[in-house]
């Protein structure tokens, strides 16, 4: 193979590359057939705890959900049945090893509190600490929050949602993949029941301003802080991570939004 012809094939293989992207969509809740994700499946460590946890309390706690395939209608998840009883209903997106939803659940036995997360050591976490309090209130779906929310959860719904600490993706190119977007922020609306609340954090600066700009564009929403970002309320656990962030003078961005008559 000639020097070449060798320069000639990178530049194609390059150049291919770099139109798939360019032909990826922008908004990771439009797209039916090659959705751009907000999280990438990492094979994460699995400690003994979190993997009997998945095989003895999964049964019991993980909603079965599949997608309907296009074309087809959707057909919510039947909550209080899985539950066991009729509540207000509060879904956190991307609960990472579930400490803040535990500690929201045992703070809120009156409230259903069910956790969207990929992620299998991070469910298997909170198994461990939903078992370890007793909480009969949470439940866990194993898929995309879009997907779920798109199709698993009627409209009009829920009194809360919560998105601590999604993956800000800090490079440019990968904003596309930020959570996030003004059809994700409509979706969230058109499930929150009238005066129901969004609550969202991040400690990626640029990420907050972005939040504050979508979510300020969805009409349906009413930003609860005058000047943009409200204090972390105290229902939201300060984790260790936060915690060390803080010590080392990072900040953290929370937003507050409720639901419009």
């Amino acid at each position: 193979m000639t020097i070449q012809w060798r320069l000639r094939f990178a530049v194609a293989i390059f150049s291919e590359v770099a139109m798939n992207e360019a032909r990826e969509p922008t908004d990771p809740s439009l797209s039916l057939h090659r959705p751009v994700r907000s999280f990438v499946l990492r094979a994460g460590r699995m400690g003994p705890g979190q993997t009997r946890a998945l095989a003895t309390l999964g049964a019991a706690y993980i909603l079965p959900f599949e997608p309907p395939t296009q074309g087809a209608l959707s057909s919510p998840l039947d909550l209080p049945r899985h539950f066991g009883r009729t509540a207000p209903m509060v879904v956190e997106i991307g609960f990472g090893m579930g400490q803040a939803t535990a500690d929201f659940a045992q703070a809120h036995p009156e409230l259903n509190v069910l956790g969207l997360e990929v992620h299998p050591p991070g469910v298997g976490s909170l198994l461990q600490l939903v078992h370890r309090a007793q909480l009969s209130n949470v439940r866990i779906v194993q898929h995309d929050a879009v997907d779920v929310l798109r199709s698993g959860i009627a409209p009009s719904s829920l009194t809360g949602v919560h998105c601590f600490f999604p993956d800000p993706w800090p490079k440019k190119r990968h904003h596309k993949r930020r959570l996030i977007q003004p059809a994700f922020a409509s979706l969230l609306a058109q499930r929150l029941a009238v005066g129901g609340y969004v609550h969202l954090a991040t400690d990626w600066q640029p990420y907050a301003e972005q939040m504050l700009h979508v979510m300020n564009g969805e009409p349906l929403l009413v930003n609860q802080a005058a000047d943009g970002y409200t204090p972390r309320p105290a229902s939201r656990t300060l984790t260790k991570f936060e915690r060390r962030g803080l010590n080392l003078g990072h900040g953290v961005w929370d937003l507050l939004y409720t639901r419009r008559g």
